[in-house]
């Protein structure tokens, strides 16, 4: 399939930010095809979880929760750390 191209002008300072959003594994139109996807309306998910049961709405807040409590201890790890290392 051949596929028009065309030429676009833009400032340096985007230039530099597209790259900076650019996967190693992409080309600029495939980095622009992947973040200027049309939004979806937040109502088309309404009711996906309906049938979720109760048992297992509580065991997927206890995961959240856990996890949580994982990335804080983390974060608390690595900030002793630097603050260690600073010292």
């Amino acid at each position: 399939m051949c596929m028009a191209v065309k030429n676009i002008s833009i400032m340096d300072d985007v230039y530099r930010m597209l790259i900076a959003k650019k996967r190693a594994s992409e080309s600029f139109s495939d980095l622009l095809r992947r973040t200027i996807k049309e939004k979806r309306d937040i109502m088309e998910f309404a009711g996906v979880w309906k049938n979720i049961s109760g048992e297992r709405i509580e065991e997927m807040k206890k995961d959240v929760k856990e996890m949580r409590k994982k990335s804080t201890n983390e974060w608390s790890r690595r900030i002793k750390r630097i603050h260690g290392d600073l010292s």
